[in-house]
């Protein structure tokens, strides 16, 4: 059987919606970037950017060698392991009886995981001792939606620059893709991981899926449909996935 390839993609999007990018990577041995690839999207949401970069991972790797996919996304996972059988019976619809959100891009997935052997995994954002391939394809992502230029291994691309919403251990030098924050203590982790990695001030203002705006300065959360009041975080991940069932 072919070796199994380990890999991460992401989406971005600078409002929700706002300017938007997706990014994937692939990982080495040693769990490093290996390979990436990163894109603009104009104006999306944060949706569609994630389900896309899932599209872009799997039409850009061999469906022969199995897979383990690391997301941070919620929906876009959810989407494609658990809702899309029930849509698909339901003439893609939902529990409610609404159209399917993106569908095209999730019917696109779907064909391209007919026939592959992929493994999804959940993997937390923006924690000090996270995943090392999600925390990669997270700033790639970021980058190309604030910059809206391709970028990769593929075009000579430097790697993208440290997010400075994941807080970092003193003394801790550049990331080149395995995670560092092993130099802090277990309990500094910890602490850092339950307070600001899980919150950060907005650089742009934007709204939140409860529909109220934010100002940039306040503070905010990442939900399974992007940023928003840190609040409305466990509220929007519920409400989200009982409309999609």
């Amino acid at each position: 059987m072919a070796e199994r390839m380990t890999a991460a993609c992401d989406g971005a999007s600078k409002g929700n919606p706002g300017p938007a990018g997706w990014a994937w990577v692939i990982g080495d041995d040693a769990g490093t970037a290996a390979r990436w690839e990163a894109g603009p999207l104009g104006t999306a949401t944060n949706n569609v950017a994630e389900l896309t970069a899932l599209e872009r991972l799997l039409a850009a790797t061999d469906p022969a060698v199995p897979m383990e996919i690391r997301m941070d996304s919620q929906y876009a996972m959810k989407a494609v392991t658990t809702w899309l059988p029930g849509w698909k019976r339901k003439g893609w619809k939902t529990a409610a009886g609404k159209p399917v959100a993106n569908q095209d891009l999730v019917m696109r997935i779907d064909e391209l995981l007919a026939g592959r052997s992929v493994e999804f995994r959940y993997v937390p954002a923006h924690q000090v001792d996270g995943d090392p391939l999600n925390d990669f394809a997270d700033r790639a992502a970021s980058q190309a939606a604030t910059v809206q230029e391709p970028a990769g291994s593929d075009l000579g691309s430097p790697e993208p620059p440290a997010s400075p919403t994941v807080p970092r251990p003193a003394g801790a030098g550049r990331r080149t893709g395995a995670s560092r924050a092993g130099s802090a203590s277990p309990a500094a982790g910890r602490s850092a991981s339950r307070t600001s990695a899980r919150t950060l001030k907005a650089k742009f203002p934007g709204r939140c899926r409860c529909g109220r705006s934010y100002a940039a300065g306040e503070p905010i959360a990442k939900n399974a449909d992007g940023w928003g009041h840190p609040a409305c975080r466990g509220a929007a991940d519920t409400a989200g996935a009982a409309d999609a069932k």
